[in-house]
């Protein structure tokens, strides 16, 4: 039997990764004539470890290493450019896959940040597709500001540390300027450029692949619908929930432990991504909030990157950090940790509670677990999610929406205490509404689910969509 193969090129780092890999697994457990090679970028600054598929139709090839020198380079053209210098390296791994495999080429998956490689697919005469991890009022976001910005001249710098507000059909309220990605209001970053970039080729493609469902972001899909957008096909809640309590890590079976000894729903969990740390005066802070809220906690508290790195590590010794006695003091109630097995935390009946960076997998995996979330963001879009959760969807409440990493600013421990008061309240109307969405978000991925039927829809679309001499080859 002759394969369909899709070539997926994710951007390099664990959140777009793992995503990519679990939609790669959803379309080859549809159709066994499906199969998919992924092709690992290597990042000069990062290493990805451990990326592994347990399917037999889903194949990683990593590329070889490329050097590019920054040199200058604003560090988001600078993206840009170390992205666009693998395009030999993909059209000669396509080349060797085609001609290796009797296969017939579909298409090429490609990321949000990989919109290069729609021109190797070109090459290869075959549809491009987009897969886009964030949510689809984020993607609405950089559709409506692309087109603001080309045709009507807006300059998006103006809403930098702004009050100022934008109408964004994809958000049921008005978008404040503290809530835009710093990138793209970022000047020396070059981000803007980089984001109007990849958004415009969004337009090239056969169809955009969306971590989200219908019923969670209704308002922003319907937005999409207009015919100068690709076709959006809602498939999530897209999950790795396997990614349980090992991960390689000693910790998890102490941190499982103490969760164990926890009453049902008493627990605040504080997590902030891979790339979530705090300075010294922030940590007090926190520090203060949890002790004088009273509440059980599970803190998970990372060291800063050091120069020229993104990922955080744990602290050799997490009491330098720490106010003195704070240990001592909390012992009974808390628990300070560096690395956290989050999917498993969050799927512990203990916690009640999840302070959140807002990246959009940790808020698909707080809706999946019912688990209810405090708005913290750092970086990348994760404002413009906070400001969703808590303005538009009604399913967070806020420590902060605007607080951001590049900014000079500390959250006062009695801003934190509030938020994590009306986190941890029983009668809250988040509870009640998140509860309602995780029954719903288990129900999309099943047979006759919302999602499931939106990829049902693309793989005949995908299929429909192969060139007549990819569909002749073997004649």
């Amino acid at each position: 039997m002759e394969q369909t193969e899709l070539v997926f090129i994710p951007f390099p780092t664990i959140g777009h990764l793992v995503s990519a890999l679990e939609i790669a697994k959803l379309l080859t457990q549809r159709n066994p004539r499906f199969s998919v090679t992924i092709f690992i970028i290597k990042f000069p600054f990062e290493t990805i470890d451990g990326m592994d598929t347990d399917s037999d139709s889903v194949r990683f090839v990593t590329l070889p290493r490329v050097e590019v020198s920054s040199g200058t380079t604003p560090s988001g053209l600078f993206l840009s450019e170390f992205l666009k210098a693998h395009i030999p390296l993909v059209r000669d791994a396509v080349h060797e896959l085609t001609r290796s495999n009797p296969v017939r080429l579909a298409g090429f998956v490609v990321d949000m940040f990989c919109t290069h490689m729609i021109d190797v697919a070109d090459e290869f005469g075959v549809p491009s597709y987009l897969f886009f991890p964030p949510s689809a009022a984020f993607l609405g976001f950089l559709l409506h500001l692309q087109f603001l910005h080309d045709y009507e001249g807006l300059d998006i710098n103006e809403f930098k540390d702004s009050d100022a507000e934008l109408e964004v059909p994809s958000f049921a309220n008005s978008v404040p300027g503290k809530a835009f990605p710093s990138l793209m209001i970022d000047k020396e970053s070059g981000g803007a450029e980089m984001l109007l970039h990849h958004t415009r080729r969004f337009r090239h493609v056969k169809g955009i692949l969306v971590n989200t469902f219908i019923e969670l972001e209704s308002h922003a899909i319907q937005s999409l619908s207009g015919s100068t957008v690709p076709v959006v096909y809602p498939v999530g809640p897209i999950l790795n929930t396997q990614r349980g309590s090992d991960g390689g890590q000693q910790d998890a079976s102490a941190i499982m432990g103490w969760l164990d000894d926890q009453p049902p729903s008493s627990v605040v969990f504080l997590c902030f991504g891979s790339m979530g740390s705090f300075g010294a005066d922030q940590i007090k802070e926190i520090s203060h909030a949890l002790e004088n809220s009273g509440h059980r906690f599970l803190w998970s508290l990372r060291q800063p990157p050091p120069q020229g790195k993104v990922i955080t590590s744990d602290y050799k010794n997490i009491e330098e950090v720490l106010p003195e006695g704070f240990l001592h003091r909390t012992a009974r109630i808390g628990k300070v940790i560096g690395w956290a097995p989050q999917i498993a935390v969050l799927a512990h009946s203990a916690v009640g509670g999840f302070v959140s960076h807002c990246g959009w997998n940790s808020l698909l995996e707080s809706i999946w677990y019912g688990v209810p979330v405090a708005t913290w963001p750092i970086y990348a879009e994760q404002q413009i999610n906070a400001f969703q959760m808590v303005k538009d969807l009604g399913l967070a409440v806020e420590i902060k929406i605007d607080y951001n990493k590049d900014r000079d600013h500390i959250v006062s421990a009695h801003e934190i205490e509030n938020g994590l008061r009306n986190l941890m309240n029983i009668n809250n109307e988040v509870r009640q509404k998140k509860k309602e969405m995780q029954k719903i978000s288990r129900r999309v991925m099943i047979d006759g689910g919302s999602s499931h039927v939106s990829l049902g829809h693309f793989i005949e679309d995908m299929v429909a969509n192969i060139p007549y001499k990819q569909q002749r080859r073997d004649t």
